[in-house]
């Protein structure tokens, strides 16, 4: 069986130590970069390799980029194979921030043209809480780490925009900009991280902490299809277009709507970091 947007911590206790599975811890904070490798070193799932989001899941920051510009595809596809993943590996990737970072490396691994990825659903959270098994220190010999697989990338274009793009877009009255940022800095009352406070002029919230119930488990599939589609008002899936502080949680955005099984969804990878970056870019609050 295939798992391709969420597996349930059950599924991945049956999974583990199968051939062809690779577990990527994605821990991460914002705020102190290094905190997610040292939780990891701490205790993780049994095989899992840590993908760093700074250093593994982005490119490095360029003077007109956002704060996690994409790599390359082809760097990308060669840190997957040293991560232990082929083409025909199933991945499934865990945080401990509701999946919003690993909804990021579920993404990439989709505009790549791999379908085999999933979400923990709940994270290392869930994990811990039903029993699950736990190693510590660097990953052990039974991790996908140890072992190099070709990755051959088949990338979607159609998965990610462009600043440019997105300017065009916005004169589009068919497409919908959704940014996945908590309400007050969406409203740009609030701005912890980038230099400008705001949002793109035109852009809807939703927040990615929507997509969640109180356990920050992912809210049953047709709840989440009820939710979408009033957010979309309408408007087709395929014309969505998703984007937060810098491309992360945006992916959260796209991973519900996978699995409300509204597809087509793009992200703009740039986000607001990129967008503010050309002062005579617009911007809007309230």
């Amino acid at each position: 069986m295939m798992f391709n947007t969420l597996i349930g911590v059950d599924a991945l206790k049956e999974l583990l130590g199968t051939a062809r599975l690779a577990v990527v811890d994605c821990r991460f904070d914002l705020m102190a970069p290094e905190a997610g490798r040292q939780a990891y070193l701490r205790a993780h799932i049994p095989g899992a390799r840590y993908a760093d989001l700074n250093r593994d899941l982005s490119a490095p920051i360029g003077p007109h980029t956002g704060r996690h510009p994409l790599p390359s595809p082809e760097a990308f596809a060669r840190r997957l194979s040293h991560f232990g993943i082929g083409n025909d590996t199933q991945v499934v990737a865990y945080d401990e921030a509701n999946g919003s970072i690993a909804a990021r490396l579920w993404w990439m691994l989709r505009w790549l043209g791999h379908e085999a990825v999933a979400v923990l659903d709940g994270g290392f959270k869930a994990w811990t809480a039903h029993g699950g098994a736990l190693r510590s220190g660097e990953a052990g010999p039974e991790a996908a780490e140890m072992v190099t697989r070709p990755f051959t990338p088949r990338i979607d274009a159609d998965h990610v925009m462009s600043t440019a793009e997105v300017e065009r877009t916005l004169r589009d009255p068919t497409a919908v900009l959704v940014d996945a940022r908590a309400q007050e800095r969406y409203a740009g009352t609030v701005e912890p991280i980038d230099p400008v406070a705001g949002h793109i002029p035109g852009a809807v919230n939703h927040p990615f902490t929507a997509n969640l119930d109180a356990g920050g488990f992912f809210l049953p599939a047709d709840e989440l299809k009820r939710c979408w589609q009033e957010r979309l008002a309408g408007k087709k899936p395929k014309n969505l277009v998703a984007m937060c502080g810098s491309g992360v949680t945006a992916c959260h955005n796209l991973l519900s709507l996978e699995v409300a099984g509204l597809t087509g969804g793009k992200l703009y990878a740039g986000s607001w970091s990129e967008w503010i970056r050309d002062p005579r870019r617009p911007i809007a609050r309230g």
